[in-house]
């Protein structure tokens, strides 16, 4: 019988090898890695591909749809850079969780179907970084498709939706009582994002509860639904998936106005707003600053503490871009989640400073861009620390 045993541990090592030699030669850079043979069905988005073998199914995966599929990638060197066949294992994910160039190509197989992609830079991670860790250009991959688990069926506006010129919709689900938001009043507000299955993607809840915000600093389809809102009003939003980088065609957004209160008086602009003073303090980083009133002194943050802040931001005109002041309520985050002046800034505080702080461009948000919405350039802060944990 031990003659048999060992036969058969020989016969079983010789097929393991077999076919770990079969599997290397499979993971062999294709002869047209460099490029799409001419033979190559391209699509509208410029993603080539062709049929290695048929497939047994007839269902097509919707972009909603969970996956599961073995692939190879190359770039067009020839050198591999992924493979689930190399690990021996598949892998699965929602379809519309994955590169531009995968989540087009996928819908157009069925399973029992292998094919090759080329995909170009702009349907996958984007040019080639010098010493980048991720492939860059154009990626090959050799894909087949095994398994298709149907996902939730994608979010449908309801008929009875008013569209807007932003291109959402929204239905009023209660205009709540007493009287609607002004452009120049503040909003106390909850908001919850909505996945196809219903699953909450972000909330106010999340974020600490109820949020505050000035109606004119909020995002137009916030804006317009809470203009026709009362207190306690409540509406479900229907935003097109691409105007927030979402991958899903549509995301519900479920909104509630919790009350409306007047503005605080903005803070007066700072004289010294326009360029660091000779009189402030410098860091080796650029970051200049000088304390405007002294605090009861003892322990600083760290970047690892939450700080509870009260804030005003100005531009080096002199234009004031945000306030918690005129919100009325302090703020708070983790300090190294902010940017960077920020979080060298307050660490340099104790509780009740106030410090202004002059934060060079490369601290901030970065140079000043034409027409976009967010602060540029050399920024001012006055910074309140309140409070830490």
């Amino acid at each position: 019988m031990k003659y048999y045993s060992k036969f058969f541990l020989v016969v079983t090592a010789y097929t393991a090898s077999l076919i770990s030699l079969m599997a290397q030669d499979d993971l062999k850079a294709p002869a047209d890695v460099a490029k799409a043979p001419e033979a190559a069905i391209v699509t509208e988005s410029g993603l080539a591909s062709v049929v290695l073998q048929a497939g047994t199914g007839t269902e097509h995966p919707a972009a909603t749809d969970t996956v599961k599929v073995h692939y190879t990638g190359w770039e067009t060197n020839g050198e591999m850079f992924d493979s689930s066949v190399k690990r021996g294992e598949p892998t699965s994910f929602p379809l519309n969780r994955v590169i531009p160039g995968w989540t087009e190509g996928v819908q157009l197989m069925v399973v029992g179907e292998k094919r090759r992609f080329w995909i170009p830079e702009g349907l996958a991670y984007g040019p080639k970084q010098e010493g980048g860790g991720r492939p860059g250009g154009l990626l090959v991959f050799d894909v087949e498709l095994l398994e298709i688990e149907k996902g939730p069926e994608p979010i449908a506006i309801p008929a009875e939706a008013k569209k807007s010129e932003g291109g959402f919709s929204y239905v009023v689900t209660n205009e709540g009582e007493g009287a609607v938001p002004t452009a120049e009043q503040n909003v106390k507000f909850n908001f919850a994002f909505l996945a196809p299955d219903g699953s909450v993607v972000q909330s106010s809840e999340q974020q600490g509860g109820p949020q505050l915000a000035p109606m004119d600093k909020l995002p137009p389809f916030f804006k317009e639904v809470f203009s026709q809102l009362k207190p306690a009003g409540k509406a479900d939003v229907y935003i097109p998936g691409d105007m927030l980088g979402a991958p899903d065609p549509i995301v519900k957004c479920q909104l509630e106005l919790v009350e409306v209160s007047a503005p605080i008086a903005a803070p007066t602009t700072p004289e010294d707003v326009a360029a660091v003073p000779a009189d402030a303090k410098k860091t080796e980083s650029g970051l200049a600053y000088k304390v405007i009133k002294q605090g009861e002194g003892g322990d600083k943050p760290a970047a690892s503490n939450t700080v509870t802040v009260h804030y005003t931001g100005w531009e080096t005109n002199g234009v004031m871009f945000d306030s918690s002041i005129t919100r009325g309520e302090t703020t708070s985050f983790p300090l190294g989640q902010v940017i960077p002046g920020w979080t060298e800034g307050l660490q340099l505080m104790s509780k009740g400073d106030t410090f202004r702080f002059w934060i060079p461009e490369d601290l901030a948000y970065g140079p000043k861009q034409e027409g976009g919405d967010r602060p540029g350039g050399l920024l001012v802060f006055d910074v309140e620390l309140v409070d830490f944990k």
